[in-house]
């Protein structure tokens, strides 16, 4: 497993929290030391109901979180959280082949899944990747700022502003309106969108880039000259106004 972590911590130097949710106490004790190794700090929690309570008071900066959980679910869980105004990144776990329980995990807000049994190194690189979709990868390079008319985006920062309007992006929303933004007048289709955002396919379940391009839609283009296009028949595309 890769302890090349020097460039996922805080700006200040501090590790990164990560908080991980399973009803299994053998596989949270796994999932804490696979993280430990990367080193991350690491909480655990057994319960939908711990889970929120231990995620308030650890302010995470991102979670493992299982889907099925008796009680209250990891669904369930995120809602929650969403509901309170908390976009911390989400990586679910979900049962074999529950492709059903992966949409509506990713639909509802979350950023990335792996399914059971999975590999330690495949949760790890998997948090990684949406970690750094969150911004906590550092960089020495100039600031870059993507601009699409009034739109800016600052890769660095994950800042967003459409004019004087800062808007806020969960990780997912900003990976996409990023791929979008550096492909300005190119219409790209959902399953290059799929690879590109979310690393695999749904096997035609391509309903998700649906519904994040209407989550960017409301955020960016509500009440404004429309940046985001839909071009029939073959895929999406952002522009600005002729």
């Amino acid at each position: 497993m890769s302890n090349e972590n020097t460039d996922l911590r805080h700006a200040d130097g501090t590790p990164l929290r990560i908080l991980a949710v399973d009803d299994e106490p053998m596989l949270t004790d796994l999932l804490a030391m696979a993280l430990r190794v990367e080193g991350w700090e690491v909480r655990t929690a057994s319960s939908g109901l711990e889970a929120l309570q231990v995620a308030s008071e650890f302010d995470p900066d991102a979670l493992v979180l299982d889907i099925m959980m008796p009680g209250l679910d990891g669904l369930g869980v995120l809602k929650r959280l969403r509901d309170a105004g908390n976009l911390v990144p989400v990586l679910f776990l979900t049962a074999k082949d529950a492709v059903g329980d992966r949409i509506t995990g990713l639909t509802a807000g979350g950023d990335d899944y792996v399914t059971k049994p999975f590999s330690l190194e495949e949760v790890v690189a998997r948090l990684r990747a949406i970690i750094r979709r969150a911004g906590f990868a550092s960089t020495d390079d100039a600031q870059s700022i993507l601009h699409v008319g009034d739109l800016s985006l600052n890769e660095d920062s994950h800042e967003v502003t459409r004019g004087t309007t800062e808007i806020e992006l969960t990780a997912t929303e900003f990976e996409l309106l990023r791929f979008l933004m550096r492909n300005e007048r190119r219409v790209l289709s959902k399953a290059q969108i799929l690879d590109r955002v979310w690393s695999y396919d749904f096997g035609g379940k391509s309903s998700v880039v649906e519904l994040y391009i209407s989550y960017l839609r409301k955020k960016i283009d509500a009440g404004r000259t429309p940046l985001l296009h839909t071009v029939r028949g073959v895929g999406y595309m952002i522009k600005a106004p002729q």
